[in-house]
């Protein structure tokens, strides 16, 4: 009897972090795939203390806090919880969001999404801020990594509001030139490959060489979970053989299912 597992013996390379792979690799292997962990990015926390205590003492001046990422909110609340021991001192400040997995991180703080566009793009979250109401002189708390979401500051910046910056995290590319599992891919290659975030891809542009598969590995598929991934990966030339729908897991699965089975 054939195995009904629709990922039966796919080889699948996801490459988030390694602390952040765990729900990927299990989702993965449930559905019958060999997953390789290239954990082509670390992020850790990185906070200036100076610039997190003149934060935290306007926080009840910002009328919007925006959260672009899972990692964000993660350290954000790390600090908040060392520093206050009350939620209420968030204050009455409205949370915006970039995607849907970071705004679950919100939820599980029990705090509610006021604002997050349909399309999980830090641009399209400013248009929609923009167009709700007026940000003239409106006090904007963006939380960020060392890698800024500079479009969504600027144009928030042109609509006359007053954004200040938080840094909680940095992302750092891994050095996979010596790592088994990366000669493993170099050796047999895949059946599909799964960037989940510009940075990773531009780890793995930046690791061609410590990557390039050997002449008779299988070239994988490659699969993006969104459009700020996708645009990343074009602007680099690599190909974009199927995006996810939605910037979710469950949606980058049923999007490779599908691309497999073509």
């Amino acid at each position: 009897m054939s195995d009904p597992k629709p990922l039966s013996g796919r080889r699948v390379v996801i490459t988030r972090p390694r602390e952040q792979s765990l729900e990927w690799r299990l989702k993965f292997e449930s559905l019958g795939a060999t997953v390789i962990e290239l954990p082509l990015i670390q992020v850790s926390k990185d906070v200036n203390l100076q610039t997190l205590a003149e934060v935290f003492q306007e926080l009840g001046g910002y009328e919007w806090i925006i959260f672009t990422s899972v990692n964000g909110v993660r350290f954000f609340f790390e600090e908040f919880t060392r520093v206050f021991d009350d939620i209420r001192a968030f204050g009455l400040m409205r949370i915006a969001v970039v995607g849907e997995a970071t705004a679950a991180a919100v939820r599980e703080k029990h705090l509610r999404v006021e604002l997050q566009p349909k399309k999980a793009s830090a641009a399209e979250l400013a248009q929609l801020l923009i167009e709700r109401e007026s940000m003239d002189s409106a006090k904007v708390l963006v939380v960020t990594g060392n890698r800024n979401r500079e479009e969504l500051v600027t144009k928030l910046e042109a609509a006359r509001a007053i954004v200040d910056c938080l840094p909680v995290y940095k992302t750092e590319e891994t050095d996979l030139a010596t790592d088994p599992v990366a000669g493993d891919f170099r050796l047999h290659g895949a059946d599909a490959i799964l960037f989940a975030s510009p940075s990773a891809v531009q780890s793995f542009f930046d690791q061609a060489a410590a990557l390039k598969l050997a002449p008779k590995a299988k070239r994988p598929i490659a699969g993006s979970i969104g459009p700020s991934t996708t645009a990343a990966m074009r602007q680099l030339g690599l190909p974009v053989d199927f995006e996810a729908p939605d910037t979710n897991l469950e949606a980058l699965v049923l999007a490779l299912i599908k691309a497999v089975a073509r």
